[in-house]
């Protein structure tokens, strides 16, 4: 068994059941190019003994009681409910008393009863990926063949509320429904989702001799991909959704990124690893035990080991992933240093950091403009829900703060 520092903070390593392999062909998908890392394997589906090595051995690595596993693609459901069933016994036979919990991200576009029953019996958090309404959803998540999704992912949806499986949504935010907030955030209400995460969509055009792309954040310059959300929209975007919820929906509707905001305003550890002071406890495992330090830096040079030769704690723990944790907060430019806001968003996420600081640095944040506006925009309100914390009432009595400021 791996030797565990009950100090250590916990860790978290995303595992790729079948790799990149999709059935869609969403536009904006940064994970499909990731085949191109293992183009002289044939499978690229984990195997029976390589899912038990990680089962086993991401239980042992764990510092706390409780164990949450995360299933992500790619498409998780191109592997079968039989596969799950296998993943289930083992992580039974070597929970030695710990508490485990699944999630799993989806397409939902293959989403069946059986699917969705035996997500319900075993407890799984189902994460849709969902970007609005029919119009907006259907700009950019596509199938292969060009035909549009919205159909078949609301199909899914309503199986999932059939068979009373908890789910939220994920949805990115896009250069198209980035300039349409409430038609968007309405949807998620109308829909009766109350657990909503906003992805901003930042791609390049950077490419290089082994098929991939540029590992992100690592080079300035590169032609921004048309889709891509502006720092403008995405602050107007955040600020127009805040100004709903906080008026309407705080307690009811869980937005991560406005969980996260107060989380940092209060001073503890924020839900969301972009806007944490470093990264790095999230990993992320291929189908055939490479293991990398994030899941947007699924490159060669951030390779930590394979699970065959290394354990999940060494490389988790190790020298390598340290430094790359201590890279968002050792390269902030002069600028963020700076910032009132840098307690907020601490640079954001390491991929965005691409751009020049006011003083002609590199490392800024492409969306800074846009967290910075929101975070100006939001600040009476975080200040008084991290008062009504301190004082142990409800944050959401901040709709009352706001009802009688106005």
């Amino acid at each position: 068994m791996s030797t565990i520092n009950p100090f250590a903070r916990p860790l978290y390593v995303m595992l790729k059941p079948a790799g990149s392999l999709c059935n869609l062909r969403c536009k904006y998908c940064y994970y499909l190019e990731k085949n191109n890392l293992y183009q002289d394997q044939k499978s690229h589906v984990i195997s029976d003994q390589m899912l038990e090595k990680f089962i086993k051995e991401y239980i042992e690595s764990q510092t706390t009681p409780d164990v949450l596993f995360c299933w992500h693609g790619g498409e998780t459901l191109m592997r079968p409910i039989s596969f799950y069933r296998k993943a289930l016994e083992l992580q039974r036979t070597y929970a030695r008393g710990r508490r485990i919990d699944n999630s799993i991200q989806t397409n939902a576009t293959l989403l069946t009863d059986e699917w969705c029953e035996f997500f319900r019996e075993n407890n799984f958090l189902v994460g849709v990926s969902i970007d609005g309404p029919q119009e907006f959803h259907d700009e950019y998540r596509r199938t292969a063949t060009g035909k549009p999704t919205f159909h078949k992912v609301m199909q899914g949806i309503r199986l999932l509320n059939k068979h009373g499986v908890e789910w939220n949504a994920l949805a990115v935010v896009n250069d198209f429904n980035a300039d349409y907030p409430l038609d968007f955030y309405h949807f998620f209400k109308e829909i009766g989702c109350h657990y909503i995460q906003f992805t901003p969509i930042v791609e390049r055009k950077i490419s290089r001799n082994d098929g991939l792309s540029l590992a992100p954040g690592m080079e300035e310059g590169g032609e921004l991909i048309d889709f891509s959300v502006t720092p403008e929209q995405w602050g107007n975007f955040l600020c127009t959704i805040f100004d709903e919820w906080v008026r309407n929906d705080v307690g009811q509707y869980y937005i991560q990124i406005f969980d996260a905001t107060l989380a940092n305003w209060v001073g503890v550890q924020p839900g969301l690893c972009t806007l944490a002071k470093e990264c790095g406890h999230a990993g992320v495992m291929e189908f055939n035990g490479d293991v990398y330090s994030c899941d947007h830096f699924v490159y060669p040079e951030h390779l930590l080991g394979n699970i065959q030769n290394k354990t999940i704690t060494e490389m988790m723990y190790g020298e390598k992933q340290k430094a790359f944790s201590r890279l968002k907060h050792d390269c902030l430019p002069q600028q963020c240093r700076e910032c009132q806001w840098q307690f907020a968003c601490h640079g954001e996420c390491p991929k965005n950091r691409f751009v020049r600081d006011k003083y002609g640095n590199h490392g800024l944040n492409y969306l800074c403009k846009g967290y910075r506006q929101f975070f100006e925009h939001v600040k009476p309100y975080m200040d008084f829900m991290k008062g009504e914390l301190a004082a142990q009432r409800p944050p959401a009595n901040v709709m009352n703060f706001v009802i009688n400021a106005e």
